[in-house]
């Protein structure tokens, strides 16, 4: 009986120390979080009644190269950084964390296309990891923190407490879901969230209008056919954010000049299309298009913005950028099927983030965090479509596939 007393109180201990870590590592990323998305929702609203701030985009570039200099961080450093230190416990360098508030407050302000909550996993793996140094040496519980970290930054951000902490723990290892971890994320990424919201930063809202579509044979292979042309998009998006950095070094090999290149070519492309609909996020676009209205074209546009703006060496995220992408191509091709435009919007925005970061569970979360449950069978076949179709492309290079998607019959062949 002992020993089964001697257990139920470690269970306890074990219960009680990550709940607090967690409620610790929340509360801090909590005030970055919210501080940083006020921060990049000012730099936003500045830029949109500042329309001569697109013509400093330049200028910003050299910003962002001169404060990874003088942090002595290489500027290619990013989200794979992250992952890698979750796997292989690599400390991460504190710098990071004042470098990707800065520089990705800086790409919105001067009008770069980029997300955040990419960032967010930058910022908040960081900040977890030095908690995590402090507290919890130890590399298995280093790895905990870090993951809090991820997951509270997130939430902060996006107000998607489930969505956040079921991502981080899908994504360093795809097929294999660290469960271990679920407690204390999930218990960061709702005190973040809460935490955020109490110190007033705002948080996105998706509208989405009932009574859309009846879920059925002719319905749901309308969807599944989007699943395909979502997951193509997913392998699109992946290919030009992975090959415009790397065509572009080659062409341009120092840093200064390249950023300052890519910040001119932004200028450049939004002038001559006379829109800034491609500058920054773009939520009002996702907005619209969750509204049934877009531009055919949007969805490529908005691809070879980021593909210029990150692959230059702005900062940001690429998970804003992905649900642009997503919602304007659903929109586009759903009333070419007789499906509801508006709605394939929706699907558009979570299956083109499920197929880009091989996260199905986190992408079901996501639209039930943002949409309900009323239409949770559609999202579930493009979203799974999208999964299955998109292979082994990844917004991240990090990322492990511990199994194959194709199972045994990649075995076979």
């Amino acid at each position: 009986m002992n020993k089964e007393w001697k257990a139920g109180l470690g269970y306890l201990i074990a219960f009680g120390y990550w709940l607090l870590a967690g409620l610790l590592v929340g509360g801090v990323c909590g005030f970055a979080g919210g501080a940083f998305s006020i921060a990049v929702e000012k730099a936003t609203h500045f830029r949109e009644h500042h329309a001569y701030m697109l013509y400093f985009l330049p200028l910003g570039g050299v910003l962002i190269w001169g404060l990874y200099k003088l942090l002595h961080l290489p500027l290619s450093i990013g989200t794979d950084r992250i992952i890698q230190s979750v796997q292989t416990q690599e400390k991460v360098p504190l710098g990071m964390a004042p470098a990707i508030f800065l520089s990705t407050t800086i790409t919105h302000l001067t009008g770069g296309s980029a997300g955040r909550e990419g960032a967010a996993l930058q910022l908040g793996g960081s900040i977890g990891s030095a908690i995590g140094d402090l507290l919890h040496p130890r590399e298995d519980g280093r790895r905990i923190f870090e993951l809090c970290g991820m997951a509270a930054l997130f939430s902060a951000l996006f107000g998607t407490p489930l969505t956040a902490t079921v991502f981080v723990l899908e994504i360093i290892e795809v097929g294999k879901f660290n469960d271990r971890a679920l407690l204390p994320c999930l218990c960061s990424a709702v005190t973040a969230k809460l935490v955020s919201v109490g110190i007033g930063a705002p948080q996105d809202a998706f509208p989405l209008a009932a009574g859309l579509a009846q879920a059925g044979p002719v319905s749901l292979l309308q969807a599944a056919g989007l699943g395909v042309a979502f997951a193509l998009c997913a392998i699109l998006f992946c290919v030009a954010m992975h090959t415009s950095h790397r065509y572009i070094s080659r062409v341009i090999k120092p840093h200064l000049p390249r950023i300052l290149a890519g910040g001119a070519a932004v200028v450049g492309l939004s002038l001559l299309l006379g829109t800034r609909d491609y500058n920054g996020g773009g939520m009002h676009v996702i907005t619209a298009a969750l509204a049934g209205n877009v531009r055919p074209e949007a969805f490529a546009l908005k691809i070879l913005f980021t593909a210029l703006t990150l692959g230059t060496g702005y900062k940001g995220g690429e998970i804003v950028p992905s649900f642009f992408v997503g919602a304007t191509l659903g929109c586009a091709l759903a009333p070419l099927i007789g499906f509801p435009p508006a709605l394939g919007a929706a699907l558009g925005l979570v299956s083109v983030f499920c197929g880009v970061t091989n996260a199905p569970l986190a992408s079901m979360f996501l639209a039930v965090e943002l949409f309900g449950t009323e239409y949770l069978l559609f999202f579930a076949v493009a979203a799974g479509i999208a999964y299955m179709l998109s292979g082994h492309f990844s917004l991240y290079k990090a990322q492990v596939f511990s199994l194959s998607k194709l199972g045994h019959l990649q075995e076979e062949g």
